[in-house]
């Protein structure tokens, strides 16, 4: 038999191959050519819809913009010897309303703060006299006065309205949250007097006035 020659087919089928893989790769490059156009044509259509919205949610959340007046009224000014050893900081919440009822959703508001405080408090050293101090054999007893609240105060950068919830026909009580807020102060320096703080601060006032004393050079220190 004559031996048949097959190398025309194998070319044939190579070209074929390369043919394929060169438009595939041609086509790639198109493809690519075409989306990095695309892009570039819509990025100025991106920019505007980027800005629109920003501009939309600028009118939505406006930044409150404050206007301090520009004058200033000191009333007094007071010299202070206040020793502060201890601070709290407390968070409460508090529900205020009013106009509730069976017509509560007509002219009831609701508020619910959350509230968070700082409570300070220490010795006020102004209030110890030369003759709340004794010094016998080298030992000095002190009579320190008692602990006090010096600050019971909200932090406002904290402290915000959770949820308010009012009538259909009321527009809000202007003092709702006013009240709240001061509620929301006597809650937080009852919650650091419950827990002790005077006695914290006392103890802390007297370790702190031990140390001073011993380093001026007393045998001892007697708190009375």
């Amino acid at each position: 038999m004559e031996k048949r020659n097959n190398q025309p087919f194998i070319f044939l089928a190579w070209a074929v191959v390369l043919i394929l893989a060169a438009s595939a790769i041609f086509g790639g490059v198109v493809l690519w050519q075409t989306v990095q156009q695309t892009q570039k044509a819509m990025e100025p259509v991106n920019e505007f819809t980027s800005h629109l919205a920003t501009q939309v949610a600028q009118v939505l959340n406006p930044t409150p913009t404050i206007y301090p007046d520009p004058v200033t009224i000191i009333h007094s000014v007071r010299s202070l010897a206040r020793l502060e050893t201890i601070q709290y900081s407390v968070e409460k919440i508090i529900t205020a309303e009013s106009g509730q009822g069976p017509f509560g959703f007509l002219f009831g508001d609701r508020l619910l703060l959350v509230a968070h405080g700082v409570v300070i408090a220490g010795v006020d050293l102004a209030k110890l006299s030369p003759g709340d101090l004794e010094v016998e054999d080298g030992v000095l007893y002190v009579k320190l006065p008692e602990a006090e609240v010096f600050i019971a105060t909200l932090d406002n950068e904290y402290t915000y309205i959770y949820d308010r919830d009012t009538g259909i026909l009321n527009k809000g009580d202007i003092h709702l949250e006013s009240t709240a807020r001061q509620a929301a102060e006597l809650e937080i320096l009852k919650a650091a007097t419950k827990d002790g703080i005077l006695k914290q601060a006392q103890q802390n006032a007297e370790n702190y006035l031990l140390r001073l004393f011993l380093q001026l050079g007393y045998r001892d220190v007697v708190f009375q």
